[in-house]
């Protein structure tokens, strides 16, 4: 009986419990009618503002004194004394043989007698020797008296020194002044035997530029190869005979110039036999 009554109490209780937790609003809106249910009116109102103060404060003093203080003071005491001895090379100087004239001669443009006049020379005259030629004795002097070389037979003169220290030059009849005559023309030669005569035309010159010619050449005799020279006063002298044997390796040859007192024409080649 207790417990019938007590069910008959409580369920009115939740029923009203359940009505206030629901809080329905119907809005129907049709074409024809609204309606508009309105069981209760309750608003619930929920409220809930979380106040969190958790206001934690940090305060970092970094207390970190660090002072590194590095004193680098490189004492480098490298002093290099560097005494040079320097090396003298000493260049020898070459000490030309000396010469004086012991007899009157002449000093000529090349080594023989055949070449034109350069100079007098006269006994006591001075000088050095520069030069020696590869097929006579005649020395390439500078005298003291003169401003330019010139050739002179060992002969006449006296020398101090050692030749064998002088070089071997030839001369350049083309430096010795010029030539306003040319070569002799038709140079032509003819073998009779061992004798071989040489040709040429007259080359027309002043008297006072006349030279005549002069000959350069190698020819064979007694089995000797020789260098021969040989020069002509005037220009009217034009043929020359030379002895031309056989018997040496070497071929004979020669050359002609027309010769006036300025110096020498271009050569010309003969055409040996």
């Amino acid at each position: 009986m207790f417990k019938r009554l007590l069910t008959f109490l409580i369920l009115p209780v939740s029923l009203i419990a359940c009505t206030f937790l629901a809080t329905p609003v119907l809005t129907q809106t049709n074409a024809d009618t609204t309606k508009t249910a309105r069981h209760f009116s309750a608003t619930p109102s929920i409220t809930s503002t979380p106040t969190i103060t958790d206001t934690t404060t940090i305060t970092l003093t970094p207390t970190s004194t660090a002072t590194m203080t590095f004193t680098s003071t490189p004492t480098i005491t490298d002093t290099a004394t560097i005494t040079l001895t320097p090396t003298v090379t000493l260049t020898p100087t070459f000490d030309f043989p000396d010469v004086k004239v012991h007899t009157q001669a002449h000093c000529r443009y090349g080594p023989s007698s055949a070449y034109l006049h350069a100079a007098d020379l006269y006994p006591g005259d001075t000088g050095t020797v520069r030069g020696r030629f590869p097929y006579s004795k005649w020395l390439h002097v500078k005298f003291d008296k003169l401003n330019y070389w010139c050739w002179v037979s060992n002969s006449v003169i006296d020398v101090v020194g050692n030749l064998d220290t002088v070089r071997y030059i030839i001369p350049d009849l083309q430096s010795v002044g010029s030539n306003m005559y040319g070569p002799p023309q038709n140079v032509r030669a003819s073998r009779n035997g061992d004798q071989v005569t040489i040709f040429w035309d007259q080359v027309s010159m002043t008297e006072d530029d006349d030279r005549g010619y002069f000959i350069e050449a190698w020819v064979c005799q007694n089995g000797a190869y020789l260098w021969w020279t040989v020069s002509f006063p005037d220009q009217y002298t034009t043929s020359y005979t030379v002895t031309d044997q056989s018997g040496c390796s070497n071929p004979s040859s020669g050359e002609l110039y027309t010769v006036e007192k300025h110096g020498y024409s271009l050569p010309v080649k003969i055409p040996w036999p």
